[in-house]
């Protein structure tokens, strides 16, 4: 594996209904790298088989063919227990929906990945409070969700995200359900995780406007990748 990569993808085909009339192929043969601490943004309308990639990425799905090393550990080899362990450690998730806990406050959302962890109830509280408060949101520890906007929610998933102090953080439309100027401070806070605590960002968005403000943008339709820019200086290097 080369120097810094942290995610590396090779040859990776999705089938869904293997062996059945309706076999369907999703992904048909994506090569990706992702070095450690980059900010990388997979663009593709609707349809394109950018979730699905992101949930092979994020280990919540196993590849049909091809291989994934994720830091090293060679994720298409390794035992269900082992990439659970890996899912929980390594990567923090952000969805669009925001996916948090009703009638549950917002330090009890973010404590959870810790408490599945089996981090020590002081140690919890203590980090969920610290990760609320880098988000802005200590005003509001002790409400649930349905007493917070769309972007207080979002702030609260992002603290989540982060709770296990993984490498990785997968961000599917995290603006998505939210208005242009709360989406700008969502994505403040991303940039502010990549370049202060050096976390590798992959960003899932059909938005070109919120691509443009990653490193690299990596273009994904109809399962293949077909090109590559840097995103912040917005020249095209490589078409696929």
């Amino acid at each position: 594996m080369e120097e810094n990569v942290m995610i590396d993808l090779s040859g990776i085909v999705k089938r869904f209904y293997i062996g059945k009339p309706n076999e369907l192929e999703i992904l048909h043969g994506i090569d990706l790298k992702v070095r450690a601490g980059e900010f990388v943004s997979i663009v593709g309308a609707s349809g394109s088989g950018k979730t699905t990639l992101m949930n092979i990425i994020g280990i919540l799905d196993r590849p049909t063919e091809g291989n994934y090393l994720l830091d090293g550990v060679d994720i298409c080899k390794a035992k269900d227990s082992e990439l659970s362990r890996i899912r929980n450690k390594k990567i923090g998730f952000v969805f669009q929906t925001y996916n948090l806990i009703s009638r549950t406050s917002a330090l009890k959302n973010v404590e959870l990945p810790m408490l599945y962890a089996k981090v020590e109830r002081k140690e919890r509280i203590s980090r969920a409070k610290e990760l609320l408060k880098l988000v802005g949101m200590e005003e509001r520890m002790s409400h649930n969700p349905d007493e917070l906007s769309g972007g207080q929610k979002q702030r609260v998933a992002i603290a989540r995200s982060v709770a296990n102090n993984p490498s990785i953080i997968l961000a599917d439309e995290p603006t998505g359900a939210l208005d242009s100027k709360t989406g700008r401070k969502i994505m403040d806070l991303f940039h502010k995780l990549n370049e202060e605590q050096g976390k590798t960002i992959v960003l899932i968005t059909h938005s070109e406007e919120l691509a443009a403000q990653t490193d690299r943008i990596i273009t994904i339709k109809d399962g293949y990748i077909t090109g590559e820019k840097n995103g912040k200086e917005g020249e095209e290097y490589a078409d696929r």
